[in-house]
């Protein structure tokens, strides 16, 4: 597996904590508990921690370097200790026989059962409580972490994108966009993800029972989650709103994604040219369209070879003559879109043009524009790379490099030969297409 690319910054760890906290006299408060106090002569040098056992040490030392060495034979999740192995497997065997007495929830072992009956404690009557906001906990773990959200400090960062993160396990969470390891694995239909909680919502599909039915359409689902998220569709509720631009969403995840169009943010790196994205979607077809040479979409009239279906859908109808926007004020009909919002522009004046300032040529898209205005100014920032020539556009670079490659991407549906250039394949298809027609 590949590591990830991030850096590990503990400079706040030193013996002079950066988290002050208040020794003031309080019934509440973590110095009039002396029982913690007891000798634990095995100390973190990250974050100055004791313990009282050299295996524990070692366990805790995983928070920060992210080593998770046990791993589960049914799924291949992997844990930092082997008792958090022991109750994971637990899971699989469907085995809950602890039962909690406020709620009646069932749980597979006593650590998770003891957790949640936390939900049930008066947390007012905790002993160890918060001096910034006043709130208690159960346990001075717990306390200690809290703090950290007070004191502002985030001392581990990415290398990569630089953003902060106050625990060095989020940091480690976090690398896995840049690195794009998915150590989550389904092991009914092999989908990987990158984090767990994807993985235990995704395996609900392969939970045959949808007891989660919606009351507008009846579409059922395996996970309340997954209903109240559907709900959304019927009622039309968008609750996430850019405080920048007022666009709203329905999901947060839209609305944090959406920012980074207002911050510029690009985490997404593609290993091969270095280009930058701010959606792993996108880098995707990045990937795929532009350093892949798959092309598996065949045109079946000239055997011209596509990346994308849309691509090969609007080509066909080179062939077929359809014509599928129509103009609604005349009868003119348009084989592409970008046709008709051409025509509207021209002959209705209806929609928006970007205006050449050297010619006063009018344009009903944007790139069109910028292309046109760098031929004015003899711009060609397309260099092949196996001789000198330049040329204003990428589609005018990729034609000509077809002349140092050998790659043959025009295919003959009829016979299979291949061609570099579609002038050639369709002067081949019509010979080609009469000879079958004689025979």
């Amino acid at each position: 597996m590949k590591s990830p690319n991030y850096v590990l910054r503990c400079a706040c760890y030193t013996g002079e904590s950066s988290v002050e906290v208040n020794t003031e006299a309080d019934s509440n408060d973590i110095t009039e508990h002396p029982d913690y106090d007891k000798r634990r002569p095995h100390l973190c040098t990250v974050c100055d921690k004791r313990f009282t056992r050299e295996r524990n040490l070692s366990d805790h030392q995983r928070i920060h370097t992210g080593e998770k060495p046990f791993v589960c034979t049914v799924c291949d999740k992997r844990f930092r200790t082997s008792t958090s192995l022991d109750g994971h497997v637990q899971i699989h065997s469907r085995e809950k026989d602890y039962t909690c007495t406020q709620c009646e929830k069932h749980f597979s072992n006593q650590a998770y059962l003891r957790k949640h009956m936390r939900n049930h404690v008066n947390v007012h009557s905790s002993k160890y409580k918060c001096t910034e906001c006043g709130k208690c906990f159960v346990t001075k773990q717990s306390l200690t972490r809290h703090r950290q959200i007070h004191s502002g400090v985030k001392p581990f960062e990415c290398g990569v994108c630089s953003k902060r993160f106050i625990r060095a396990g989020h940091l480690v969470v976090h690398s896995r966009i840049h690195s794009g390891v998915k150590p989550y694995k389904c092991h009914m239909c092999d989908k990987v993800f990158r984090w767990s909680g994807h993985l235990n919502r995704h395996m609900t599909v392969h939970i045959r029972d949808k007891s989660y039915k919606c009351t507008m359409c009846d579409k059922a689902f395996s996970h309340s989650d997954y209903l109240k998220s559907h709900m959304k569709v019927h009622t039309g509720v968008k609750p996430h709103k850019c405080q920048l631009c007022n666009k709203t969403f329905t999901y947060s995840s839209n609305l944090n994604t959406h920012m980074r169009v207002h911050t510029g943010d690009k985490p997404y790196r593609c290993s091969l040219c270095n280009k930058r994205f701010n959606q792993s979607s996108h880098l995707r077809i990045h990937k795929r369209h532009v350093h892949s040479n798959r092309r598996p979409y065949h045109c079946p009239y000239c055997g011209k070879m596509f990346k994308k279906k849309i691509d090969l859908k609007r080509h066909v109808r080179i062939h077929t003559g359809a014509k599928p926007y129509s103009c609604r004020h005349c009868s003119e009909r348009f084989t592409h879109h970008g046709q008709l919002k051409c025509h509207l522009l021209k002959s209705h004046n209806e929609g928006t043009s970007f205006s050449c300032h050297i010619c006063q040529m009018k344009f009903s898209n944007r790139g069109s524009y910028n292309m046109h205005v760098l031929r004015h100014q003899g711009v060609k920032p397309y260099v092949c790379s196996q001789c000198p020539k330049r040329f204003c556009t990428a589609s005018e670079l990729r034609q000509h490099q077809s002349a140092h490659s050998d790659i043959k991407q025009f295919c003959c549906s009829l016979c299979d030969k291949s061609f570099k250039r579609a002038e050639a394949v369709k002067k081949h298809f019509k010979k080609c297409y009469s000879i079958i027609m004689m025979l």
